[in-house]
């Protein structure tokens, strides 16, 4: 594939990424309206449900925090990951931003600088640097792209942490269950649908969960998401807190290898009422 065609797909997809819900989203939308008894909080998921269609069908972001891209890149068979095809992939991303356009959020300087936010920021979309690439090997032959936006309030209401197992995995279940419920408190933009990842490092929890955001699908729950949806929605706090029975949409947990350890690291992300933001493209099949 030419690197003007690769670039163009890539651009798309972070454009559909950040405007677009997957069908699936929506039908968790609907199936909540037969479920919510509170007449406000109804209001606001049939709002949120038409915010994010008026946002297909003009093209627009889903939210004014149009995010941070993050990739995750499925590579299988005899195809190689160049630093061409990374580069071009990079440039799609820039392209996108702009073409949403996306919210100026790169901030200038040097490292202190930058985390102290003194020179301000860089009005140019593009200026955003795409998070660190994941990359995983698949029985595919296919080079596949998976793009996700990623909002500030998921990150802010986040958490890593360890988690002392006492070999039962309803003690894992349950501290993080207090992490989310907590956090699902002060989000604001609830409902929310908890993006769980289950390691042996912080960085391997982070990317588990990154993997469940990208193999999330609301249509499609284990018997322990459903029991983290339900216990979400047990706790009253409702769209945009306003109480209700519609807390979460739906979980997502992807668990990975463990070691012979007294402790689990666990990585929850409280994925808010637009999110999962993520749009996937084929780069290149045989």
């Amino acid at each position: 594939m030419e690197n003007v065609e690769l670039q163009a797909k890539v651009r798309d997809t972070v454009i559909r990424a950040a405007t677009t819900f997957r069908e699936d989203q929506k039908e968790a939308y609907r199936r909540s309206f037969q479920k919510e008894k509170d007449s406000k909080s109804l209001y606001v998921l049939e709002n949120l449900l038409e915010n994010a269609n008026v946002a297909q069908e003009n093209t627009s972001p889903l939210c004014d925090d149009t995010g941070i891209p993050h990739l995750f890149l499925e590579v299988g068979g005899d195809h190689a990951i160049s630093g061409n095809l990374l580069h071009s992939i990079q440039l799609g991303v820039a392209d996108g931003l702009r073409e949403l356009p996306g919210r100026p959020m790169a901030v200038k300087g040097d490292d202190v600088q930058r985390v102290e936010q003194s020179m301000g920021l860089d009005e140019d979309p593009a200026a955003l640097e795409v998070a660190p690439i994941l990359i995983q090997n698949v029985d595919e032959d296919v080079i596949r792209l998976h793009i996700l936006m990623q909002g500030g309030g998921p990150e802010i209401r986040g958490k890593t942490y360890r988690v002392f197992h006492r070999h039962k995995l309803s003690v894992v279940i349950d501290e993080v269950m207090e992490w989310a419920v907590e956090g699902a408190s002060q989000l604001g933009c609830t409902p929310c649908s908890p993006a769980i990842g289950l390691g042996r490092s912080h960085f391997e929890a982070s990317s588990l969960m990154i993997e469940a955001m990208v193999r999330a699908n609301f249509n499609v729950q284990s018997e322990i998401e459903q029991e983290i949806t339900d216990r979400m929605n047990a706790s009253n706090i409702g769209p945009l807190g306003l109480s209700g029975n519609t807390t979460a949409l739906a979980t997502f947990l992807r668990v990975g290898p463990q070691r012979a350890s007294g402790v689990r690291i666990a990585c929850l992300r409280l994925c808010c009422s637009v999110e999962p933001r993520v749009a996937c493209v084929t780069l290149s099949e045989n």
